[in-house]
């Protein structure tokens, strides 16, 4: 018994702890008797680490992303940095991973020491890796016999061990900055490349350099689909291939997963997975291949990390029509306050769920935006659901009705209902912001109408409509008007609202002429008298009666177009509506002109000006302008009337009027053509033409 304790005591070991594993072997004795003998092996020295995934022989494109990174590195280089850190983030599915093994391929001479490669398990079930658990990898990877059980010790180590090495660390799917430190290696010889899912803005402070990932472009996505379903299978599919990338949104591993299906089903056309890919709530499920890693899965993974509160936005997001969200949709959403709404935007854009493509703008990526509303129809109820429409449609109509009534206070509109009115500031405080407003978000407020319209939210269409005259009125979007003011027209019907429907008859018809849809507009004209006379209504009925004078006019029937004047002033004058009678006088005027009856026409403008002036009208009085200031030039008072014509131009411009600009800019130019002068009549005529390829492409082509 005595002996084997001695053997015990004499027994050489390993000793894991302190410092000393870092000596070789170790003798741990009470009393030694005679020599001790220890044998070691030598042990054969790793071959230096190669550890990058292999990249896809359909790797395609990239080479813009590609250069951008050489500048990354060759920037840092050249800057004497001590070690450079490159972060490459973007959505699920994008290939950070391909992408980055491929740029590191191509400079492995840049690094003789190895390369190694670790996946951080950012968005797996089981949570990420943990920092000591990747050292231990990269430790043994050159060599070390044994590793510490404390962090801060292998980092210490891990940096000790290539403060003179020339490598590369690949760090993939990274979830957080704090995943990431410790790994960073030791010395200026070493280049790390991180790919996240998430921005991981954080590594700033340690001197990262950022590069996002987008999609693939049109032509590269096509090239990666027909590389993976082969050349011959899609012959003479050529358009059906176009709608299956446009469908995968150029996401590399969508169109991977489409090639992947094409190919295991040899007999099917292109076009047939074009077509099932086209409906939004089976295309997710369409891009799955029996065991590879899908669009779903991917999104999944990062939607599960998300906290609950960007979870919530980023469902009710998923909910809505709109292409782009600000900082105030997104709080209507979630019946939030902004300060709540930025944060929760920002952690989606850090999480890559969401892109920040401007000033308060964001958007989904296609198949991202698919995936938001998949979760929100699972998570939601009905009722939630519709809430959160609800909601975003009356914060939509809300902001566009204080932009009516800023932009056209004289303007009748009507009372407005909301189911949930939102106490948001907008985002506006005069009326070049209004306008401005109303213009940039012209395709949201229609995407919203036809939603309302879609849910029978019939109040809400119309009023939505209502909401957006001083857009159609002063931008003249001839396509929008006329689409909102059918749907606005149905939705009055439908809701009982004979004032409403005589509003939608009236100002659609007004947007019918315009476009010169002359004959169906007569026809909105007419059934708008019909009614207003039904329902005892002269002020209507003088507006229907100033629309029918209206048309005939542009129809060039100047005669017929008087009598139906001469009744709306008559109509206007018993109800007191002054405006309208100016109004009419400026028509009036415009006939006189086209008759070459000059002064009964200044005589028509002169007085619809003061009219207009007295009720505070100073857009329709500055129409009245121009039209006197064209009057006067044509009566040979050039002087008075292009300063007329200049002080017009200057209420358009001061307005945002684009439609009311180039008219008054076309006035000028054949006034100075008139005078003489050539030079100046181009340069009006120039603008004017500009203008009216933004507004009118009707008086565009007759300008030209």
């Amino acid at each position: 018994m005595a002996a084997a304790r001695e053997d015990d005591r004499c027994r050489s070991s390993n000793v894991i702890g302190g410092d000393a594993h870092l000596y070789g072997p170790t003798v741990q004795a009470r009393d030694v008797h005679g020599g001790v003998y220890i044998e070691v092996s030598s042990a054969q020295r790793p071959p230096k680490p190669r550890q990058l995934l292999p990249v896809s022989a359909h790797f395609t494109d990239r080479l813009e992303d590609h250069a951008a990174l050489d500048r990354l590195f060759r920037a840092r280089e050249d800057a004497g940095a001590s070690q450079p850190l490159i972060v490459i983030n973007g959505p699920a599915g994008v290939g950070k991973t391909t992408f980055a093994s491929r740029w590191l391929h191509a400079h492995e001479t840049a690094f003789p020491d190895g390369q190694l490669y670790a996946d951080l398990r950012g968005h797996v079930a089981r949570g990420p890796a943990q920092p000591g658990e990747i050292l231990g990898q990269f430790l043994r990877a050159f060599g070390t016999p044994s590793v510490p059980g404390d962090l801060a010790e292998q980092a210490s180590l891990w940096r000790s061990v290539t403060s003179r090495l020339r490598i590369a660390v690949m760090l993939d799917n990274a979830f957080t900055a704090a995943q990431i430190r410790p790994l960073l290696p030791g010395g200026t010889g070493a280049l790390v490349v991180v790919t996240s899912r998430h921005r991981l803005t954080g590594l700033g402070m340690d001197g990262a350099e950022f590069h996002r990932l987008s999609s693939l472009g049109a032509a590269a996505a096509m090239e990666l689909f027909i590389r993976g379903a082969g050349t011959d299978r899609v012959a003479g599919e050529l358009s059906a291939v176009r709608r299956v990338v446009s469908l995968c949104a150029g996401l590399p591993l969508a169109v991977c997963l489409a090639s992947a299906r094409l190919a295991a089903r040899p007999g099917q056309p292109v076009a047939a997975l074009a077509d099932a890919l086209t409906p939004d709530d089976e295309r997710l499920a369409v891009l799955e291949v029996e065991g590879e890693d899908t669009v779903q899965n991917a999104l999944d993974a990062s939607y599960a990390v998300l906290g609950a509160e960007p979870a919530r936005l980023y469902r009710a997001l998923g909910l809505l029509p709109v292409p782009t969200f600000d900082v105030r949709t997104a709080a209507a959403a979630c019946a939030a306050s902004p300060a709540w709404a930025e944060r929760r935007l920002g952690e989606l854009v850090e999480a890559n769920m969401l892109e920040d493509i401007g000033p308060d703008t964001y958007r989904f990526h296609d198949l991202v935006r698919v995936h938001a509303h998949d979760c929100a129809a699972e998570a939601e109820t009905v009722t939630a659901r519709e809430r959160i429409e609800r909601r975003v449609t009356d914060w939509y109509l809300r902001t566009a009705t204080e932009a009516q009534w800023r932009i056209t206070p004289l303007q009748l509109s009507l009372p407005r209902a909301y189911a949930y009115p939102a106490q948001l500031p907008v985002p506006f405080t005069d009326d070049i912001g209004a306008l401005g407003w109303l213009d940039a978000r012209r395709t949201h407020l229609m995407a919203v109408l036809r939603r309302a319209a879609e849910h029978g939210w019939h109040a809400t269409a119309w009023q939505l409509v209502d909401a957006m005259w001083p857009l159609f009125l002063r931008l003249r979007h001839y396509d929008l008007w006329i689409e909102a003011h059918r749907t606005g027209l149905e939705a009055a019907r439908n809701d009982g609202h004979g004032e409403a429907e005589r509003q939608m008859l009236n100002s659609g018809a007004i947007g019918l002429a315009a476009a010169h849809c002359t004959a169906e507009a007569v026809e909105w004209y007419t059934a708008s008298l019909r009614a207003a006379r039904e329902a005892g209504d002269r002020r209507d009925e003088g507006q229907s009666l100033l629309g029918l004078g209206g048309c005939h006019f542009e129809a060039g029937r100047l005669t017929d177009a008087v009598a139906p004047l001469d009744r709306a002033v008559e109509a206007w004058t018993e109800c007191g509506y002054s405006r309208g009678v100016a109004l009419a006088r400026i028509l009036l005027g415009e006939i006189a002109l086209a008759e070459q009856d000059l002064d009964r026409a200044v005589t028509c403008f002169a007085l619809a000006r003061q009219g207009l002036l007295a009720v505070s009208d100073p857009h329709d009085a500055a129409r009245a302008l121009a039209f006197l200031g064209r009057a006067q030039a044509r009566g040979g008072d050039h002087t008075t009337g292009i300063a007329q014509l200049e002080e017009a131009l200057e209420t358009f411009t001061a307005s945002g009027a684009a439609h009311w600009q180039a008219r008054t800019l076309e006035m000028l130019g054949d006034s100075a053509r008139e005078r003489g002068d050539d030079t100046s009549a181009d340069g009006f005529l120039a603008r004017a033409l500009a203008l009216y390829k933004a507004t009118s492409p009707v008086d565009a082509r007759r300008l030209r």
